[in-house]
């Protein structure tokens, strides 16, 4: 069995400087309502999909946890033993230990980025305006252009009027299609606080000659203003891009005051061949860039939302993080922002020409379930001689389902099934969650088991899908939605008040070793 440690031991852990993966095992919505500072989420209902990408080095320390010492803590300590991670741990009575040694949970995603943010408003002293001062300015007869530092389909869902998407990693390289002088204003928001901040300091940091503010709370503080949101623009940076002279060193000297250093392609393939240390290929471009090709072993992490949302991207605290891009200038913005979070980042030399190419990161084969056309499965249906259990997110099977079907999930699904019948069809959206979820089943040879080839996509092409209420669903039963972030994006104001209230307060949160992993820089004069 893997080892148990106490809470004193992991605290102790996570500041030694050493290599460390803490996975929070349960469920997105479980993790949200209030998880260790440092935890990246691996929910256990995805992990065999993700845990090679979040934790590339089998020889890593592991440490997962959940609330106690529950079960599905201790199956997902022995999968990832049975994946070949040799130093498994689990932390011993899980998050109620943690606060009973004085340790505080955290509420949210991306905590530590968001803390951050705050921190580098406190530091830096950002410059920030209140929606009223933005729709001032915008009716004046010198208006600011308004940046928003999101991804396309963020910015999509709900913006500032007027407002261009520029995503905060490619600011410093794109900035000059949106600002053709140095004295237009420059105003840069997104839905809260987080990337306004950073956006904005980013722009400050590279020397940008223009005033530079952080629209403060986002698109979130526009609503409470009782202002307009648009919805479903497109208006965003342009393919082309010439940057101007100065551009390049402007980034790299704002990485090296940051700490960053350049590495070669042949220094990281031989930490990749030494095996001792975690090393993360970053791709920081666009999708578009990304998709169009990247070097062999890279992830997609556009820079924006690596400094975001680093614990989507890397699942190791003190790894070693190689980012590159084609421009010079992307990369070590990126870095510097990670160096001060508190990361090990590297700029690669040569970026997207220096040939570097490393291994796919290891992903875990599932067992080949047999498939069912939905022809077949409606007749079955029809004859109420199969049970159809859905495994996509529980937000997916309120919107669309088969009718008659009944939502699940990995660690649930012992429980579902014992009320069902023999012959179970799934519907997932990749096979292997349905594969995966079936080894646990000790009782697994008394069901006949299928997969619905093509998924729910397949079923509309031939029926009619079957849409539920929200309270279809107890909301205690969806363990895999988190509440707390859904409603302020639907507009709920109380919603939005209660969000920016927790990213306002998280620094108050953090004791003093967390507080001392940042190392934010202040403006330069």
């Amino acid at each position: 069995m893997p080892n148990r440690i106490s809470a004193l031991t992991l605290k102790r852990w996570l500041h030694d400087g050493g290599e460390i993966a803490l996975f929070d095992v349960r469920e997105h919505g479980q993790y949200g309502e209030g998880h260790l500072f440092y935890a990246v989420p691996l929910p256990y209902s995805v992990l065999e999909r993700e845990v090679g990408r979040l934790a590339p080095n089998r020889r890593v320390r592991v440490v997962v946890y959940g609330e106690g010492d529950d079960g599905a803590v201790e199956r997902a300590a022995a999968r990832l033993t049975a994946l070949g991670y040799t130093a498994v741990h689990r932390l011993e009575g899980g998050t109620r230990a943690w606060q009973e040694a004085g340790f505080k949970l955290f509420k949210g995603v991306n905590v530590p980025s968001k803390a951050f943010g705050e921190l580098v408003e406190e530091v830096a002293q950002t410059a920030h305006i209140p929606a009223a001062t933005l729709l001032t300015w915008q009716k004046s007869a010198t208006p600011p252009v308004v940046l928003d530092g999101r991804p396309l389909g963020e910015y999509a869902a709900m913006s500032i009027p007027g407002a261009a998407c520029c995503p905060n990693g490619e600011l410093a390289y794109r900035f000059d299609t949106f600002v053709t002088d140095g004295d237009t204003p420059i105003v840069v928001n997104c839905a809260g606080r987080t990337r306004s901040i950073v956006g904005a300091q980013t722009l400050l940091h590279l020397g940008i000659r223009n005033p530079v503010f952080a629209l403060e709370n986002g698109t979130q503080g526009w609503n409470l203003a009782d202002l307009p949101l648009e919805r479903a623009q497109q208006r965003r940076y342009a393919d082309a891009v010439s940057p101007p002279a100065g551009r390049v060193e402007a980034a790299r000297a704002f990485a090296l005051r940051a700490g960053v250093e350049w590495v070669v392609a042949q220094t990281v393939r031989t930490w990749v061949d030494a095996g001792e240390r975690s090393v993360y290929l970053c791709d920081v471009r666009t999708p578009e860039e990304f998709a169009a090709g990247t070097l062999r072993g890279a992830q997609h992490a556009p820079g924006g939302q690596l400094q975001q949302a680093t614990d989507q991207f890397i699942g190791v605290r003190h790894a070693r993080v190689v980012l590159f891009d084609d421009d010079g200038i992307r990369a070590p913005v990126t870095a510097a922002w990670l160096r001060q979070l508190g990361h090990e980042a590297w700029v690669l030399e040569g970026g997207l020409h220096s040939g570097l190419a490393l291994a796919e990161p290891l992903v875990q084969e599932a067992p080949v379930l047999p498939t069912i056309d939905a022809d077949t499965l409606a007749r079955r249906i029809a004859e109420e001689s199969v049970a159809v259990v859905d495994l996509r997110a529980s937000a997916a099977w309120l919107d669309a389902h088969v009718p008659g079907s009944v939502w699940s999930i990995r660690p649930e699904l012992a429980t579902t099934l014992s009320k069902t019948q023999s012959r179970v069809a799934f519907i997932v959206d990749d096979p292997r969650i349905a594969a995966w979820a079936v080894a646990d089943l000790p009782d697994a040879g008394r069901y006949e088991f299928s997969v619905l080839d093509g998924g729910i996509a397949a079923w509309r092409q031939r029926q009619d899908v079957a849409r539920a209420t929200p309270d279809a669903l107890p909301n205690e039963v969806r363990i895999d939605f988190l509440f707390f972030t859904h409603d302020r994006h639907a507009g709920n104001k109380a919603a939005s008040r209660e969000y920016l209230a927790w990213e306002l307060g998280l620094l108050a949160q953090l004791d003093e070793a967390d507080r001392a992993g940042f190392r934010p820089l202040s403006t330069p004069q």
